[in-house]
């Protein structure tokens, strides 16, 4: 289908989106670039305000597929006008910010299960905050829990919504609830989770407090004092479990950031776990690695058997985090580059057996728990299940 047919079937709105975001690519000076950046975040910020409505993704799909620079530029807007935006409150106006805290947490054994935060670690958290992160009078709310990806809004509307509540509710100075899960899985070996919040600060005031560039502290001191002081409170929430803790900053960047950190220690762990709980010689496995997604990658599925078979005994996800990543190549050769830094990784790890299936495969989950499927190395997506004989519960990993 032409590009000029496949944009006519989108909605008025999305047209307009895709219209802006290539006007914006195309800009070839600063002032040019501040007037489509303008018009861009207007649209959007109509969409994020208005009824739920598909617009802006449906114009994402269409430019993800050919236009890498119109979907960055569209992208960029979408997460800058969700996660940040300006309330008046009692005649003033105000900036807000969501952002998040991650923690990536790996084990052995398996995760704990439970992850809120009572009234004595949030006041810590918030301690923390106030003294080594927020510029000084700076005001903020929190979640009372260490989120999850499954219980994080899934869309840029439910991003814009939490924003927007956490932001009034600092102003205001109440608590918010505890956001919901989804789907959740039990049994994890590496995941991460997120102290989340919003800051508000009267218009054009800084946020953190190394923007003052005066004095110290600078950034990094920031990170160096946070990780120091809290790391200690967050052992405490990860009982027998590796951790990584990254500084508090906005929303998107520290969430890609730990889905970043996050891919090689899943693997890390699953193969850990095969090895030393489950009795299964890296030497003795074969991983099979296949992109997922609807029209183009959005993920790659791993998927782990015996040597002796073909059953899918274990499985993990390593998310695309970037369209320089969602290339795919049906050869046998040349591979791109995120199979390949797969496939080194699983060689190191010991798994000498380890492949790339060309081709998308489908995005299926079982419809009974919500665990994704992972591919044998015949490419039929399967629910992992450990041998009999083997006495462990089955795992997924994701």
């Amino acid at each position: 289908m032409s590009e000029t047919n496949t944009t006519s079937r989108l909605s008025r709105d999305a047209q307009r989106l895709v219209e802006l975001a290539r006007s914006l690519a195309l800009s070839g000076s600063h002032l040019e670039d501040k007037y489509w950046q303008l018009l861009l975040g207007q649209q959007v910020h109509k969409m994020l305000h208005g009824k739920k409505n598909p617009a802006l993704d449906s114009a994402l799909d269409v430019l993800l597929a050919s236009e890498s620079e119109a979907y960055e530029a569209l992208l960029e807007q979408a997460e800058t006008e969700s996660e940040s935006t300006r309330i008046d409150e009692d005649g003033h106006a105000y900036d807000v910010l969501l952002f998040s805290a991650p923690v990536i947490a790996w084990t052995r054994y398996q995760l704990p299960q439970q992850y809120g935060l009572n009234k004595t670690q949030l006041q810590a958290f918030s301690d923390l905050l106030k003294t080594h992160v927020l510029a000084e009078g700076a005001q903020f709310a929190l979640l009372p829990q260490l989120a999850g990806f499954d219980q994080l809004p899934t869309s840029f509307q439910g991003t814009y919504e939490l924003t927007l509540r956490l932001g009034r509710a600092a102003l205001r100075g109440r608590s918010e609830p505890a956001l919901t899960s989804h789907s959740p899985y039990e049994g994890l070996l590496a995941d991460a989770r997120f102290i989340v919040g919003a800051i508000v600060v009267p218009a054009d005031a800084p946020l953190f407090r190394w923007q003052n560039i005066d004095s110290s502290p600078t950034r990094d001191d920031c990170l160096k004092a946070w990780k120091l002081a809290a790391e200690p409170l967050l052992e405490k929430l990860f009982t027998g479990c590796s951790i990584q803790s990254l500084q508090p900053d906005a929303y998107y960047v520290n969430n890609r950031e730990a889905d970043r950190r996050m891919r090689p220690l899943a693997l890390q762990a699953a193969v850990s776990w095969l090895q030393n709980v489950a009795g299964l010689r890296a030497n003795g496995l074969r991983a099979t690695v296949v992109a997922c997604g609807q029209n183009v990658p959005e993920e790659y599925r791993i998927g782990f058997t015996t040597q002796q078979g073909n059953q899918v005994i274990y499985g993990c996800v390593w998310p695309i985090l970037g369209k320089d990543e969602a290339s795919i190549d049906d050869s046998d050769h040349d591979e791109p580059y995120v199979t390949t830094e797969i496939i080194k990784l699983l060689n190191d790890l010991g798994i000498t057996d380890a492949r790339r299936l060309p081709g998308l495969f489908p995005l299926d989950a079982c419809e009974d728990c919500g665990a994704p499927y992972f591919p044998d190395p015949l490419g039929d997506m399967q629910h992992p299940e450990l041998p009999e004989e083997i006495d462990v519960t089955p795992i997924h990993l994701h």
